[in-house]
């Protein structure tokens, strides 16, 4: 696709974070872009809908009145099928369907682009690439799923900045098997655990990015899996001995991490050894494009984090409240083990995704949260979120809260999300970490200073 020959884009979904970081870069560079949302309401405005408006986004309900006989191109992610109205208007007008996928093949195809992979951390590494460069006069632009909180802090849904060289950092999702249109001049591999698809598949998608990256393939060496797609070592990062880039001496310091690569001494106000990981990635990436490891640790002495990565709502009488975008077994695990350092009780809730989602991961959920939880912990499920279309409802939370208790772990079922902030009063106690964790679900911020407020 050459980007050049379309002007007029209309994005069905927009507000969903992939999608809405693309339309705001296109609108950046000079394109016009509208869009529509399930979730616009025209008498009662979402915020990202009203950042969209500031930005000369123009925002529709999802009823087919956005798109026109002067629609160049509409976009979809996978989330919308073929039936959705605006999909059948804009057959019936004969206007090219694009995914959003291939957009962004095509965006970054024009760029010296750095993509970063994996089945977790891959948007606060991305996160973290983007402020080194930035901070290092890079001048990057910037394509991601989440919103970095310095950006947000501007007023803006922070998962895009388009900047004034042809660095390019994005994220490279392997959940739809997109991945394999990148090519990238900078790549990184980050983790390959179970996370919508299977083991072998994952790694087939991996290497075929891997062949397409036609500069730097950086990988992680603490993962055995990942570790055989090493190209060199000179940039692949660890804990381990054989890597390029070495992290060792981890501690964490309430809500800050410390520890060193290379002998170079870190400290970043995050939580979670799994954040000493995506430093590592973040220093190994900006290391093959020029910037030393000293360089990198200033730098994110200044990161200021993401939205809903870890990230501290607030404390109410005692009682810290962390929010969390966690939403497979190794991510939920790792988000508890981080709590686990802040405090002696940590109370974990977990919304599911999705019903495929829920189906697919159960039994290893169950087994990962049994495994971390320690006696004072409990671990709380609500509901599965549902986020329409066809799908089959024959699982629920219950199947991995029956599991959890079987194990002899702490666990509670609460199926109405609604019952929530009134069951984790009772149970908190002055010292405890709760934790809310849960994807897709774009009500999960303000659902989390909604438990906070009620403490």
């Amino acid at each position: 696709m050459n980007i050049a020959q379309f002007e007029n884009f209309f994005f069905i979904g927009i507000a969903g974070t992939g999608m809405s970081a693309i339309a705001q870069y296109l609108q950046g560079v000079g394109k016009k872009v509208s869009g529509s949302d399930r979730l616009f309401n025209q008498q009662n405005k979402m915020l990202i809908q009203e950042q969209f408006e500031k930005q000369g986004i123009q925002c529709f309900i999802q009823d087919g009145s956005g798109i026109s006989a002067d629609t160049q191109v509409v976009i979809v992610s996978t989330a919308i099928e073929k039936s959705n109205v605006e999909y059948q208007k804009a057959a019936e007008l004969g206007i090219p369907v694009m995914k959003r996928s291939e957009l962004l093949a095509a965006l970054s195809s024009s760029k010296r682009t750095i993509a970063v992979g994996g089945t977790s951390g891959k948007s606060t590494t991305t996160a973290m690439i983007f402020h080194i460069l930035q901070e290092n006069g890079y001048s990057p632009s910037l394509i991601t799923g989440a919103g970095l909180t310095s950006l947000q802090q501007e007023g803006l849904p922070g998962n895009t900045w388009v900047g004034k060289s042809d660095w390019l950092v994005i994220e490279a999702d392997e959940s739809d098997g997109s991945i394999v249109n990148y090519f990238p001049e900078i790549s990184v591999v980050l983790n390959v655990d179970r996370d919508h698809k299977e083991l072998d598949e994952l790694m087939q998608l991996f290497s075929a990015f891997r062949k397409h990256t036609h500069g730097r393939f950086i990988v992680n060496h603490n993962h055995d899996l990942v570790k055989t797609l090493s190209q060199e070592t000179a940039y692949d990062f660890g804990t381990v001995q054989g890597a390029g880039y070495v992290g060792k001496d981890f501690f964490q310091d309430g809500f800050q991490i410390l520890f060193t690569i290379n002998g170079v001494p870190f400290k970043i106000p995050v939580i979670g050894k799994f954040n000493m990981e995506n430093a590592l990635a973040a220093t190994a990436v900006s290391g093959a494009a020029g910037i030393s490891i000293k360089d990198s640790a200033k730098a994110l002495e200044s990161y200021s984090g993401i939205y809903r990565r870890t990230q501290l709502v607030g404390n109410q009488n005692g009682v810290y409240v962390i929010d969390d975008f966690a939403h497979n077994p190794a991510e939920v695990a790792a988000a508890i083990r981080a709590c686990q350092q802040i405090s002696k009780r940590v109370t974990a809730w977990f919304q599911p995704h999705g019903y495929g989602p829920l189906r697919f991961m159960h039994e290893e959920l169950a087994g990962s949260v049994s495994e971390v939880l320690r006696d004072t912990d409990c671990f709380i499920m609500s509901d599965v979120y549902y986020a329409g279309g066809t799908v089959d409802k024959d699982i629920n939370s219950e199947v991995v809260i029956a599991e959890i208790l079987r194990r002899n772990r702490k666990a509670l079922l609460v199926g109405d999300r609604a019952k929530l902030p009134g069951v984790l009063k009772d149970m908190a106690q002055q010292g405890d970490v709760i934790l809310l964790m849960g994807a897709r679900d774009p009500s999960l911020s303000e659902f989390a200073l909604t438990v906070l407020k009620n403490l």
